[in-house]
């Protein structure tokens, strides 16, 4: 099985375009404060610059040089001379300490916004996507991309940026006291060494690529096998999913292997390339003193020049493999924001204006696979504040019917409609806001009980809260509990049971209050005693609402107006609870099997 089902290549993404993506967060548009801040931050790395160019090097050149004249009566210059090389050290210091704290906000700001642009798109996608996508690896991704955003800003502002400006004046120098020699050297060092960077980092980006594949695959693997960890031991498959894991731990730990001992070769080249620099910039420097041009400080000067411009020049080249992984990690992350949902409101879309509720399906057609028809013209008429129970085998496609409803996918032919209203011509907000649904399997976020019966409406209030879970029968365990309405209900609620779970989705789509509502096998997982307690409370919130049951259990369903059975995609049969058991069809069938069923159970007690 691949480790993710993401846009993955095995080539690199390009650079240049990446960058482009990027450069708005470097200038936010609309964020005045942010750009005084961006402005104030490239103005100390200037002053930094200027005082690391012309005040070190040239106070310590005088230091050397006056002591190397044996005049006793400068001591006190060279004294000053030394400590004017001091505090220029120390400015370097303090104004790039400085400029990271001006900058600080503006790299958290970007990496906010995008983390939150980001976000909001992935829930904006349709239910497809996220069918298709493994969670644990989306949000890696994500992780990766909105943290390099801040690293690629500090980066090209105030890496690459300043070396530039560096290098330009200490070609300068060299320039106006050395001549063009030094100058075409040093010009060769950097570009050797640029190119030397460039060309390992590539190699290397390969090996990184691989590495962050198998490590992404690895979590994949860990949060699947974790969310699923009841199945696990239902099967006794502890041992299988650790050695599962093993293996694609083991997979990654070799492609970390490879990439590190890669670092050692590049670490090696470039050290050769900027000492043999060193060494010949001072060599040609020793070789002028010796015709009379140059003087003992000169060679302190251009070893001071040479190495300070070393420092950013050895960063370089992990700036380089940082801005180049930088550039995958938001690439990854750009593939997902460009991703496009495949159920979009039409331009100008009006909202759903519910009044009645009349729910019509008009010759229906639908199936997830072109291949593979579910729904194979469906028509279904649910007159305002009536309810309509559809039944029949599994796969027949009674939870498809809930999906369409509420616009998770469209339909193949055909349309449904709600008061006239075409869904698909209305805005998906708007839709989903007149639609309440208790699913069949229900999950709950892992947080209070409060907050996931709250979830159903934002501006709900405490003493709401309340009423809506006792109107779901589940107000008397809640308070039983020493936290009450503060009790946590853990990841995806299975700190609750079943019955427990189901009864909050029904507290939850009580609150919300809909004027049309779905009932998705909403009491398949409670006890017969509890079911009978909450099924009085589901006939009585059905009334005056347009509701859709989808059941398995027919003694559930027997007060509905209208009964539907779906057998191979078709409307088989359909009438009243009465009707049907008239006609001695298949709703017949089935409901004198589940009376089997039921007096073999109770005869079994």
């Amino acid at each position: 099985m691949p480790p993710m089902s993401l846009p993955t290549t095995g080539t690199e993404p390009p650079l240049i375009p990446t960058l482009r993506r990027f450069l708005p967060y470097l200038w936010p548009a609309g964020q005045p404060g942010l750009k005084l801040r961006i402005v104030a931050a490239m103005s100390l790395v200037v002053a930094s610059k200027l005082v690391q160019v012309y005040g070190a090097p040239f106070a310590l050149q005088g230091a050397v040089d006056g002591m190397a004249s044996n005049d006793r009566s400068a001591t006190t210059l060279i004294v000053a001379l030394v400590l004017g090389y001091a505090a220029a050290r120390l400015g370097t210091t303090l104004f790039d300490n400085l400029r990271n704290t001006v900058f600080e906000r503006v790299g958290q700001d970007a990496t906010r916004r995008l983390a939150a642009q980001v976000f909001r798109h992935l829930h904006r996608l349709s239910l497809d996507f996220h069918l298709s996508r493994r969670t644990g690896a989306v949000t890696k991704v994500v992780e990766r991309g909105t943290k390099s955003i801040d690293t690629m800003l500090y980066f090209l502002l105030f890496n690459i940026a300043p070396t530039v400006l560096e290098l330009s004046l200490v070609l300068g120098l060299f320039w106006t006291r050395f001549g063009w020699p030094l100058v075409a050297a040093t010009l060769v060092m950097v570009a050797v060494y640029i190119w030397f960077t460039r060309t390992v980092t590539d190699w290397r980006a390969a090996l990184r690529t691989r590495m962050n594949d198998l490590d992404t695959g690895a979590v994949a693997h860990a949060v699947d096998s974790l969310l699923n960890f009841e199945t696990v031991k239902y099967f006794g498959a502890e041992e299988r999913e650790a050695k599962r894991y093993e293996r694609a731990v083991d997979a990654y730990a070799k492609a970390a292997v490879r990439s590190e001992n890669s670092l050692a070769w590049l670490n090696i080249g470039q050290a050769v390339i900027t000492n043999l620099m060193l060494g010949l910039g001072m060599a040609y420097v020793v070789w002028g003193w010796s015709q009379g041009r140059f003087t003992a400080g000169n060679v302190v000067f251009v070893s001071t020049l040479l190495s300070q411009l070393f420092r950013p020049l050895d960063l370089l080249g992990m700036v380089y493999r940082t801005i180049r992984q930088g550039v995958i990690d938001m690439a990854a992350m750009f593939d997902l924001v460009d991703t496009k949902a495949s159920i979009v409101d039409e331009p100008g879309a009006p909202a759903l204006r519910v009044g009645a509720g009349h729910v019509r399906f008009d010759g229906v057609r639908f199936g997830y696979d072109p291949d593979r028809a579910i729904l194979k013209g469906i028509d279904l008429d649910v007159p305002a504040g009536t309810t309509l129970a559809v039944v029949g085998p599994s796969g027949a496609g009674k939870s498809t019917l809930a999906r369409l409803l509420y616009r998770f996918y469209d339909v193949d032919e055909g349309a449904i409609t709600i008061d006239g209203q075409d869904i698909a011509a209305v805005t998906q907000a708007s839709l989903r806001e007149a639609i309440g649904i208790v699913p069949q399997d229900t999950v709950l976020f892992n947080d209070t009980i409060g907050y996931n019966i709250a979830y159903g409406r934002a501006d709900a209030d405490q003493a709401q809260v309340e009423r809506a879970a006792q109107g779901a029968a589940i107000a008397g365990f809640i308070e039983r509990q020493p936290d009450g309405y503060a009790t946590r209900v853990g990841e995806r609620g299975l700190k609750l049971s079943g019955g427990e779970k189901q009864r909050v989705a029904i507290a939850r789509t009580l609150l919300k209050d809909p004027p049309i509502l779905i009932l998705d096998e909403a009491t398949s997982a409670l006890d017969s005693r509890t079911e009978g307690e909450i099924l009085a409370t589901l006939n009585e919130i059905e009334r005056g609402r347009t509701t859709i049951v989808i059941a398995h259990r027919l003694s559930t369903i027997v007060h509905a107006d209208q009964i539907v059975v779906l057998d191979g995609g078709v409307a088989a049969e359909r009438g009243t609870h009465a009707e049907l058991l008239r006609r001695g069809g298949l709703y017949a069938q089935m409901w004198a099997r589940q009376a089997q069923e039921r007096d073999e159970a109770l005869a079994a007690e």
